[in-house]
Order: C-alpha cells, then sequence, then structure tokens
C-alpha cells in the first residue's frame, strides 16, 4: 500500500502545485521520485509528529494541500490535539496518512500497534475516515481525498497486501464498493482486512453459502445507502477490521442500526480484543490470536446460531 501512495502522491503533485508532502523521520527512500521532481515541496519534520501537523495546517490556511506521512500511532495518538485543534477546529484540508495501521508493525511491538486510531479520529469534527482496502484502492482514495477539501486521515497498511480489485476501482468518499454480490450473508470490510473478507467469501462460497463483500473504505461518513441495503436484505450483517471492537467500523455500524432498528437483522462485529497484543511476531501471527484469520471468520460464521437460521429465508428470498 506504501509503494502505491507513493506513486499517487507524484501524480497528483505533479497535477497539482498546491500539493506539498510531509513526513516525520520515515520513507526517506519511499519518497526519492517525490523529492528529485519536487525538492521544494517536501518537508522532514523528523521525530516531530505534532510539530508536523502544526506545519501542515499552516501550510494549509495559505492554500497549499499538505499531505503528512508517518507510521499510523505516531501521527494519531501522538498528534491528537493537533489534530483536533490546527486542523479540524479550523477545517484545514490537510491529509493525515497512517501507515502500517492496525497489527501490520506486528513485529515491533505494542508501541507500534495502532487498533485505536479510528475510534479516536472519527469522533473529531469535520474529519474524514478512509481506510482503502487494497494499493489499487489507496490509488483511488488520494485524489478523492484532494477533492473533498476537509481534513481527511487516511489509514493504509504496509507492504505486500494482495490486491482484491482488478484495476483502480472509482472510489468516492462516503461510498463503499461491492466487491462480490451475494445473497445470505453481507460481510462488510474496511482496511486491509478486505483480501481477508474475499477469503472468507470464497471459503464460503465452496460450502454452499453465498456471501456478499463491501469494501467500506469510509468510516465517516458512513455509506447509509449501502447500510439500508445490507439490513432490509440480509439475516446477519458482519463487520471484520484490524482494529479494535471499541469505536472502529462496527462500533459505527452499531451506532447507525440503533437510529435505524432492523429488529430480524444480527448484526456481528469482528475485530482486536480490548486488549494490548502482548509478545511480538508477524502480522500474520497476531491475526491468527485475534481471530481474523479468514479461517477464524469462518468458524464465528458457521457457529452463529442466527446465521443458519436466516440463510433459508433470504434463499427462498431470492428465488
Amino acid at each position: 500500500m506504501r509503494n502505491a501512495f507513493a506513486k499517487t502522491v507524484v501524480t497528483m503533485a505533479e497535477q497539482d502545485p498546491r500539493v506539498v508532502l510531509l513526513s516525520a523521520d520515515i520513507g526517506n527512500r519511499l519518497f526519492d521520485d517525490y523529492k528529485s521532481k519536487f525538492p521544494d515541496r517536501f518537508f522532514n519534520a523528523g521525530v516531530a509528529e505534532s510539530n508536523m501537523i502544526s506545519m501542515a495546517a499552516g501550510l494549509a490556511m495559505n492554500g497549499m494541500r499538505p499531505i503528512c506521512y508517518t507510521i499510523t500511532p505516531f501521527i494519531t495518538a501522538r498528534c491528537l490535539e493537533q489534530i483536533r485543534v490546527d486542523v479540524c477546529y479550523h477545517e484545514q484540508p490537510v491529509i493525515i496518512v497512517g501507515c502500517g495501521a492496525g497489527l501490520s508493525y506486528a513485529s515491533l511491538g505494542a508501541t507500534h500497534h495502532s487498533c485505536e486510531d479510528i475510534a479516536m479520529l472519527r469522533c473529531l469534527p469535520r474529519m474524514n475516515v478512509v481506510c482503502p482496502g487494497d494499493a489499487h484502492e489507496v490509488a483511488a482514495a488520494i485524489p478523492a481525498a484532494l477533492a473533498v477539501n476537509q481534513p481527511v486521515y487516511l489509514r493504509i497498511g504496509k507492504k505486500g497486501e494482495p490486491l482484491v480489485h482488478a484495476s483502480v476501482p472509482p472510489l468516492e468518499i462516503g461510498r463503499a464498493l461491492i466487491v462480490r454480490p451475494g445473497r445470505d450473508v453481507c460481510l462488510i470490510s474496511t482496511g486491509n482486512m478486505l483480501p481477508v473478507a474475499d477469503e472468507v467469501s470464497v471459503i464460503m462460497r465452496q460450502r454452499g453459502v453465498s456471501v456478499q463483500v463491501v469494501s467500506c473504505h469510509t468510516i465517516k461518513p458512513l455509506d447509509q445507502t449501502m447500510l439500508h441495503d445490507a439490513f432490509s436484505r440480509f439475516g446477519l450483517v458482519v463487520t471484520v477490521e484490524e482494529h479494535s471492537l471499541i469505536g472502529g467500523l462496527g462500533s459505527a455500524i452499531a451506532e447507525w442500526s440503533a437510529d435505524h432498528p432492523h429488529p430480524s437483522v444480527r448484526l456481528l462485529r469482528l475485530g482486536t480484543d480490548d486488549a494490548f497484543v502482548h509478545g511480538v511476531g508477524s502480522q500474520a501471527s497476531a491475526r491468527e490470536k485475534q481471530g481474523l484469520t479468514a479461517e477464524a471468520i469462518v468458524t464465528r460464521l458457521e457457529q452463529t446460531r442466527i446465521t443458519v437460521a436466516r440463510w433459508p429465508r433470504n434463499k427462498r428470498a431470492s428465488a
């Protein structure tokens, strides 16, 4: 995802002389192409992430379109006051990019995990929260974020994430993407869990269950049209995210469903526990401990009694 980000930022800077990139002691080789073409529009703030956000707000107030980039917990938790007061309060069009979201940096321990960032930022007024599902969605999300002309938090993975889309999709902030249509279960994914959700759909199809996969790349604002459709057509709606069950995608949809009740629909939320992940290891091993592998999600679906009860109803309705 980060390579797609770096490549797309170069394209955006070529098209718009207002684009300026700020980094916090990271991405030096990643941005070699950008720096060679736009040396006057790149600033390395060093290990001063809060200062970087305030710099970006000042640049935005003077007509520039700043994009800030560093590791997710360092650009969110460490800078929350500056994001709240300097960016959101003044409604400045700063794009805040968190790289290595969720458990991407599992090998570096809990200081580098980021399973609370969506919760922190989606409650800030005027902030848009966007979590692309693969590198193609990253490439589409950057121009979409620039077009919003408001604060945007762009939460991306690290590297090596599988592609789900065959090409760059027509991504619009606030409009989810139907990756796979289905009739029995609606699986709503956000961020780098999209490839896992797609794998779940393949496994379930082999077991005779049709799973619709939705890439809910925008958590704020939510796509209410998609949610109305999902809660009216499916007996089971499942959210999956590499983020805490508190405050993330599942919480946002649970809040929405409380205001738009569908009594016959079961909402199942899958995410990380309300606990720090101790120890170090690969992202895959951390996901296994959190029950966020395709196999673990399939098991949860099959163990949900209401799922089994609803599938026949939906099959009759779609016949």
